[in-house]
């Protein structure tokens, strides 16, 4: 008699042991999400060139312990914008939670705040702003899409205010949505119960006129697109901390700042938008130089803050991300898997897997604090980051 298949039913209630890492939690969710949706959240856009370049580069990194150093201060916490969190790492804003677990956003929210993580609700949320804010005590901060008309914008900068969050992350990376082509082929589509629950309220743009001859995506969603003037009069309108996300060029960052940034996240958006950049990684160490000058040359201005996305898998991955200039890190598609595979108690474990990884790298590598992880605790190859031709950071000091 032949054995018995078992149908494994998800989400699940408690975690199966084979569960020991972040990429454990992907196996899992093949399974756990139905296949167009899997490939949708999986996929790169293009030929996924920069998907696989970023995990490429955080395994081109590799670190140099020392040995016989002190543990009499040690500890992974840090501050970022006056709060205190466990761990340099944050749960990325993930659109449309609710294609992975009926809860969505709640219980991610729930399990970032059981584990002291920091956690930002995205403007496409399938739960609202405030009902994100209300999912526990912990910090958030609230991402911004740039919507066509500055008063929906404003509206969503205001309710983000008034539900508490304590700072803006503005996304400028994806004005357009880049070609998915593993989402097209599977056939993804939003399904009628999963919406953008914050934009319910808010009225459509009418469509532009475009003559016979213009471009949909040139002169049509383009010529909407927003500028610098719009982060200008973004950062005029709130006293939150104002993050941009969404930067890889130096000279962006030092735009930026100028404008009154106060944190840059360096990233190119997962590999989901434009095919061919470079890695989020291997773009850190130049801004990290673009910040620390703009810093050095603006001493009554605070030290904007770096954080880094796209690749992120282990707690070493988080200590190279440390050592080559960010402040802390986002976790994307990771998340996203665990809430699939077992609702907040999935996601809680992973943070608290990656959690025990980077305490674990520290104590191997010598390093006390997070503080303590420097450039000189990893090694890099000869042309690991690029040289970008006019650009000042290109021979200015590592970090």
């Amino acid at each position: 008699m032949g054995n018995a298949t078992m149908t494994t039913h998800y989400p699940l209630s408690e975690i199966p042991p084979d569960i020991v890492c972040a990429d454990d939690y992907e196996r899992h969710a093949r399974e756990a999400l139905p296949h167009s949706t899997y490939e949708h959240i999986a996929s790169g856009s293009g030929d996924e060139i920069t998907l696989r370049g970023n995990r490429d580069a955080f395994q081109q990194v590799q670190i140099l312990p020392r040995m016989l150093r002190r543990f009499d201060r040690a500890s992974a916490q840090l501050s970022l914008f006056g709060d205190r969190y466990a761990s340099p790492m944050v749960v990325a804003p993930l659109a449309y939670q609710q294609l992975a677990h009926p809860e969505g956003e709640l219980a991610t929210a729930a399990a970032a705040d059981a584990l002291d993580c920091g956690f930002v609700c995205s403007t496409l949320a399938s739960c609202s702003l405030e009902r994100v804010a209300s999912a526990g005590r912990s910090p958030k901060w609230f991402q911004l899409y740039f919507q066509a008309s500055r008063a929906n914008t404003l509206a969503l900068v205001r309710r983000a205010e008034q539900a508490g969050y304590r700072a803006i992350v503005v996304t400028v990376d994806s004005s357009v949505t880049g070609i998915r082509n593993r989402s097209q082929r599977a056939g993804f589509a939003l399904p009628d119960n999963v919406q953008a629950a914050n934009l319910r309220e808010l009225a459509p743009p009418p469509p532009r006129p475009l003559k016979q001859d213009e471009s949909i995506i040139l002169n049509g969603i383009m010529a909407d697109a927003p500028d610098w003037d719009e982060l200008a009069w973004l950062r005029s309108q709130t006293a939150l901390p104002l993050i941009v996300k969404g930067i890889i060029h130096p000279e962006d960052a030092r735009q930026a700042l100028l404008l009154g940034a106060d944190g840059l996240v360096v990233s190119n958006h997962g590999g989901r938008s434009l095919d061919g950049c470079p890695a989020s990684l291997r773009m850190l160490p130049l801004i990290r130089r673009t910040v620390d000058a703009f810093a050095a040359s603006h001493p009554h201005r605070t030290a904007a803050t770096v954080l880094l996305d796209s690749g992120i898998r282990r707690g070493s991955d988080v200590f190279k991300a440390l050592a080559l200039g960010a402040d802390a890190v986002l976790l994307g598609r990771p998340c996203f898997y665990a809430l699939s595979v077992a609702g907040a108690l999935g996601v809680a474990h992973l943070l608290r897997t990656l959690k025990e990884e980077f305490e674990l790298t520290l104590a191997l590598s010598g390093c006390q604090t997070p503080a303590d992880i420097s450039r000189d605790a990893v090694i890099i190859p000869r042309d690991f980051s690029p040289d970008i031709p006019g650009c000042e950071t290109n021979h200015a000091t590592d970090h």
